[in-house]
Protein backbone atom coordinates (compact mmCIF):
# COMPACT_ATOMS: atom_id res chain seq x y z
CA UNK A 1 0.00 0.00 0.00
CA UNK A 2 1.34 3.42 -1.02
CA UNK A 3 2.58 5.84 1.74
CA UNK A 4 -0.22 8.53 2.54
CA UNK A 5 0.62 11.84 1.11
CA UNK A 6 -0.13 14.95 3.33
CA UNK A 7 0.39 17.15 1.20
CA UNK A 8 -1.85 20.42 1.24
CA UNK A 9 -3.79 21.92 -1.84
CA UNK A 10 -1.53 24.54 -2.21
CA UNK A 11 1.40 22.23 -3.13
CA UNK A 12 -0.34 20.57 -5.25
CA UNK A 13 -1.31 23.51 -7.01
CA UNK A 14 2.14 24.75 -7.09
CA UNK A 15 3.66 20.77 -8.14
CA UNK A 16 0.37 21.30 -11.58
CA UNK A 17 1.89 24.49 -12.28
CA UNK A 18 5.66 23.50 -12.07
CA UNK A 19 4.97 20.52 -14.40
CA UNK A 20 3.22 22.52 -17.43
CA UNK A 21 5.94 25.18 -16.90
CA UNK A 22 8.34 22.81 -17.91
CA UNK A 23 6.05 20.85 -20.34
CA UNK A 24 5.52 24.38 -22.43
CA UNK A 25 9.56 25.49 -22.08
CA UNK A 26 10.17 21.61 -23.22
CA UNK A 27 7.80 22.50 -26.60
CA UNK A 28 9.49 26.12 -26.89
CA UNK A 29 12.99 24.46 -27.24
CA UNK A 30 11.65 22.13 -29.66
CA UNK A 31 14.07 22.12 -32.48
CA UNK A 32 12.71 23.45 -36.07
CA UNK A 33 11.82 21.84 -39.01
CA UNK A 34 15.31 22.37 -40.70
CA UNK A 35 17.20 21.11 -37.96
CA UNK A 36 20.23 18.39 -39.62
CA UNK A 37 18.87 15.89 -36.82
CA UNK A 38 14.98 16.56 -37.24
CA UNK A 39 15.55 16.22 -41.03
CA UNK A 40 18.48 13.05 -40.20
CA UNK A 41 15.33 11.64 -38.17
CA UNK A 42 12.80 12.44 -40.90
CA UNK A 43 14.73 10.28 -43.28
CA UNK A 44 15.55 7.57 -41.42
CA UNK A 45 11.90 7.45 -40.87
CA UNK A 46 11.02 7.33 -44.59
CA UNK A 47 13.56 5.11 -45.05
CA UNK A 48 12.09 2.63 -42.69
CA UNK A 49 8.34 3.35 -43.92
CA UNK A 50 9.99 2.66 -47.62
CA UNK A 51 11.63 -0.79 -46.62
CA UNK A 52 8.16 -1.66 -44.59
CA UNK A 53 6.35 -0.74 -47.78
CA UNK A 54 8.67 -2.86 -50.41
CA UNK A 55 8.27 -5.81 -47.86
CA UNK A 56 4.32 -5.94 -47.55
CA UNK A 57 4.63 -5.43 -50.88
CA UNK A 58 6.95 -8.42 -51.88
CA UNK A 59 4.59 -10.32 -48.78
CA UNK A 60 1.78 -9.33 -51.01
CA UNK A 61 3.05 -10.50 -54.41
CA UNK A 62 3.87 -14.04 -52.73
CA UNK A 63 0.34 -14.26 -51.50
CA UNK A 64 -0.67 -13.63 -55.28
CA UNK A 65 1.65 -16.24 -56.32
CA UNK A 66 0.99 -18.81 -53.83
CA UNK A 67 -2.95 -18.55 -54.36
CA UNK A 68 -1.94 -18.37 -58.23
CA UNK A 69 -0.43 -21.78 -57.95
CA UNK A 70 -2.81 -22.98 -55.64
CA UNK A 71 -5.30 -22.29 -58.02
CA UNK A 72 -3.79 -23.54 -61.17
CA UNK A 73 -3.08 -27.25 -58.71
CA UNK A 74 -6.76 -26.72 -57.87
CA UNK A 75 -7.89 -26.96 -61.88
CA UNK A 76 -5.37 -29.29 -62.75
CA UNK A 77 -6.82 -31.65 -60.27
CA UNK A 78 -10.25 -30.96 -60.86
CA UNK A 79 -9.41 -31.27 -64.70
CA UNK A 80 -8.08 -35.07 -63.67
CA UNK A 81 -11.05 -35.78 -61.81
CA UNK A 82 -13.25 -34.90 -64.32
CA UNK A 83 -11.28 -36.72 -66.86
CA UNK A 84 -11.43 -39.62 -64.61
CA UNK A 85 -15.41 -39.00 -64.44
CA UNK A 86 -15.89 -38.93 -67.87
CA UNK A 87 -13.83 -42.17 -68.19
CA UNK A 88 -15.47 -43.97 -65.77
CA UNK A 89 -19.26 -43.24 -67.20
CA UNK A 90 -17.94 -44.41 -70.66
CA UNK A 91 -16.71 -47.61 -69.36
CA UNK A 92 -20.43 -48.02 -67.67
CA UNK A 93 -21.73 -47.19 -70.76
CA UNK A 94 -19.74 -49.86 -72.63
CA UNK A 95 -20.42 -51.94 -70.12
CA UNK A 96 -24.41 -51.31 -70.67
CA UNK A 97 -23.93 -51.85 -74.20
CA UNK A 98 -22.11 -54.97 -74.02
CA UNK A 99 -24.20 -56.48 -71.70
CA UNK A 100 -27.50 -55.26 -74.30
CA UNK A 101 -25.30 -56.86 -77.03
CA UNK A 102 -24.96 -60.33 -75.24
CA UNK A 103 -28.70 -60.04 -74.50
CA UNK A 104 -29.90 -59.09 -77.80
CA UNK A 105 -27.51 -62.33 -78.49
CA UNK A 106 -28.67 -64.62 -76.42
CA UNK A 107 -32.45 -64.08 -77.68
CA UNK A 108 -31.25 -64.19 -81.15
CA UNK A 109 -30.11 -67.53 -80.26
CA UNK A 110 -33.27 -68.80 -78.30
CA UNK A 111 -35.35 -67.78 -80.98
CA UNK A 112 -33.21 -69.84 -83.40
CA UNK A 113 -33.44 -72.64 -81.19
CA UNK A 114 -37.04 -72.41 -81.03
CA UNK A 115 -37.10 -71.83 -84.24
CA UNK A 116 -35.15 -74.97 -85.22
CA UNK A 117 -37.39 -76.96 -82.51
CA UNK A 118 -40.06 -75.84 -84.16
CA UNK A 119 -38.92 -76.81 -87.80
CA UNK A 120 -37.71 -80.21 -86.53
CA UNK A 121 -41.28 -81.07 -84.82
CA UNK A 122 -42.88 -79.90 -88.15
CA UNK A 123 -41.04 -82.32 -89.76
CA UNK A 124 -41.62 -84.87 -87.66
CA UNK A 125 -45.30 -84.19 -88.14
CA UNK A 126 -44.88 -83.81 -92.15
CA UNK A 127 -43.48 -87.28 -92.14
CA UNK A 128 -45.61 -88.69 -89.15
CA UNK A 129 -48.96 -87.38 -91.75
CA UNK A 130 -46.87 -88.77 -95.27
CA UNK A 131 -46.74 -92.19 -93.55
CA UNK A 132 -50.42 -92.24 -92.13
CA UNK A 133 -51.50 -91.19 -95.75
CA UNK A 134 -49.07 -92.97 -97.46
CA UNK A 135 -49.43 -96.78 -95.48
Amino acid sequence: MGKFNSANFADRISSTSAAKKALVEKLKTRPADDDPDVLRKQAERQAIAEARAKREAEKEEQRRLQLQKEAEEKAAREAAEAAAELERLAQIELDKQAAEAARLERAARILADEAARKSARDARYAARKARVKGG
